[in-house]
């Protein structure tokens, strides 16, 4: 079986062809404002080196949020054109998750997305990756809070915030991703949507009253 991965949820594509119990070849490089330019053909330079095709992909999983709204939208919108054109299987996978599975500390895991305005994507997930917070888009106040509950963890992030300076940045371990959500359910790529997690403005001025 063989798996193309798709992250764009950040400044950075992370992406790879997965075959079995390895790496056939991937990419990890930040982009910054040129990934809606770049994700495409670094993707498709993936196939063109190692003489395949996206048809000879047997499933996507594609990282759907939450992070950068453009960037989201590169990523799965990539991966539901091949999905659709070539009737490929696709699921979808949160960042939150992907960077807590790849975390090498034996500890409850943090992952961490500056969303601004003293907000922040995060979630909480024990060793085990057994979820203790539910992503979401959660004040820096309210996540500080929920950290005091725990007897240790560990920030994960590759954004600098000065709220969590201690932490551990953020390398996908694409292959451990790839073998726990391989079998996940796969779902209609016309209902593959980005999971912003963001509050409304209402929402969050009600909040801040």
């Amino acid at each position: 079986m063989r798996y193309l991965y798709i992250d764009t949820s950040s400044a950075y594509l992370y992406s790879a062809i997965v075959e079995g119990d390895r790496i056939i070849d991937q990419v990890k490089r930040k982009f910054g404002t040129t990934l809606s330019e770049e994700a495409l053909p670094e993707i498709a330079n993936l196939f063109t080196k190692n003489i395949l095709f996206p048809k000879d992909i047997d499933k996507i999983i594609v990282v759907n949020g939450p992070g950068s709204f453009t960037g989201i939208r590169i990523g799965i919108t990539i991966a539901k054109t091949y999905a659709w054109d070539l009737n490929i299987p696709i699921t979808t996978i949160s960042a939150l998750e992907a960077m807590s599975l790849s975390s090498k500390k034996k500890t409850n895991h943090v992952p961490v997305i500056d969303a601004r305005r003293k907000y922040v994507y995060a979630a909480i997930y024990d060793e085990e990756q057994k979820e203790i917070l539910k992503p979401q888009h959660i004040k820096i106040a309210d996540l500080k809070k929920e950290l005091k509950k725990l007897d240790d963890y560990y920030i994960i992030s590759n954004d600098d915030m000065e709220d969590f300076p201690t932490k551990e940045k953020y390398n996908p371990d694409i292959l451990k991703i790839v073998e726990t959500f391989k079998d996940k359910k796969n779902v209609n790529p016309h209902a593959v949507n980005p999971e912003y997690l963001k509050l409304t403005e209402a929402e969050e001025s009600k909040l801040n009253d």
